[in-house]
């Protein structure tokens, strides 16, 4: 590993202790990782199809739902000190780990784009700037943060949550304000309506692929304990308040976007920070794990394939945005398999303790995991009920049933564990 010693994101490595952070610093992590502009749009969207009772239920269960899913991954990350891109070796095998690095490499640098044009083309309708000068600016800034890694994006969040958390509940307040308080706003009922199955589905689909590299970030945690509880809170915290902010203006407005309704609101430069702010630290973890997925295939340092990516997804930024949105989404279907594989393997299969990476050998391909995997996406895809949980729990299951009963399986020889 000597190659990575000036990689202060240890994209090949096992975070070492002394680098490790403490809970204020990774409360500002995770919650900056949970503010994110997906939930706010989906926010939104239930918004105008839930009554306020629907709406709560609907983001209190599914909160429930992301945060155990994510606390399960983020005690592994803080116990080993990996990120998803290395924990998905011991499942998938050192060359199995691409298919898993490359999947999600490649949908956070497309989303990246997206997001761009996401900020750029609402803010260049205000403005009259011009949308390829935005687009270029905000790809410059992001990428530039995202390549200083896990210190650039602990001060970003310190900035941007506050931030967003008084403008979001300002741009609230005045929405409730409008329908004469509490008791109106709990009185609007919408015009279309949705199931709360639906509701739940577009709650727990609206994260739980972003939700399964909790581990590239979890994994600075000093301890299991504030690994967990940092990524718990900010999931029932920050997811929830995403979800509010997007929902409350677009119940009393009948608009959506969290754009049109702070602008229907009087409140363009707040809504130009606060889309900004929500896309920047959205934008910034997806470069991040981008960044390390494509390091852990080519070897190379994650700042500078932060820069490459950076440069893919701001060039690519309106032609993503316009062309590959249904294609990226689909994408984002294949990723919670994974996760259900990687908590089976550490938790049931490995019993709770991995070899240290820098001793384990692994082998090339692990073709169960990969087995495992598509029969997980095809769950997500043909089962009833809501497809990401669906594809989590039978990638655990069958993955659990297949590694138990194949005689091929290879146990560690080593004794070497990772210490708590």
């Amino acid at each position: 590993m000597k190659n990575n010693i000036q990689d202060h994101d240890f994209s090949l490595q096992a975070v070492p202790q002394d680098s490790k952070k403490g809970f204020l610093a990774m409360m500002a992590v995770m919650l900056g990782f949970t503010f994110f502009s997906a939930s706010m749009w989906t926010g939104g969207s239930l918004g105008t199809g839930l009554n306020a009772k629907d709406f709560l239920l609907s983001v209190f269960l599914g909160n429930i739902i992301l945060g155990t899913y994510t606390s399960f991954l983020a005690y592994i990350a803080s116990k080993t000190g990996l990120s998803t891109h290395l924990l998905a070796r011991y499942s998938f095998g050192e060359k199995g780990s691409y298919l898993v690095s490359a999947l999600l490499g490649i949908t956070q640098v497309g989303w990246f784009g997206v997001g761009v044009a996401m900020f750029a083309i609402p803010v260049s309708k205000v403005t009259s700037i011009n949308v390829y000068v935005l687009i270029f600016i905000a790809g410059i800034l992001m990428t530039a943060t995202a390549y200083f890694g896990i210190k650039s994006l602990t001060i970003l969040s310190i900035i941007a949550v506050p931030s967003i958390a008084l403008l979001g509940s300002f741009s609230v307040f005045k929405a409730v304000s409008s329908v004469g308080g509490l008791n109106g706003l709990f009185a609007i009922e919408p015009k279309q309506t949705l199931s709360i199955g639906t509701a739940l589905t577009m709650c727990v689909g609206s994260f739980i692929s972003g939700g399964t590299l909790t581990p590239d970030f979890a994994r600075f945690s000093k301890n299991k304990k504030i690994g967990v509880l940092t990524t718990c809170t900010a999931f029932f915290l920050g997811n929830s308040l995403m979800f509010i902010f997007g929902a409350v203006g677009a119940a009393v407005t009948g608009q959506a976007d969290i754009s049109e309704v702070m602008f229907l609101q009087g409140l363009i430069i707040p809504a130009i920070i606060i889309l900004g702010f929500n896309i920047w630290t959205t934008n910034d973890n997806a470069l991040y794990a981008s960044g390390l997925g494509f390091s852990n295939i080519t070897k190379l340092p994650k700042n500078k394939l932060v820069i490459f990516n950076g440069i893919i997804g701001t060039v690519g930024a309106m032609f993503l945005y316009n062309n590959f949105v249904g294609w990226l989404t689909f994408l984002s279907s294949f990723i919670p398999a994974i996760g259900g594989i990687i908590i089976a393997d550490y938790f049931i299969v490995s019993k709770g303790e991995y070899q240290n990476i820098e001793d384990k050998r692994f082998i090339n391909i692990n073709y169960k995991a990969i087995i495992t995997w598509i029969i997980g996406v095809l769950a997500a895809k043909y089962l009833p009920g809501i497809a990401p949980i669906n594809a989590v729990l039978t990638a655990f299951v069958v993955y659990i049933l297949v590694m138990k009963l194949s005689s091929t399986y290879i146990k560690d020889s080593s004794n070497i564990k990772v210490k708590a």
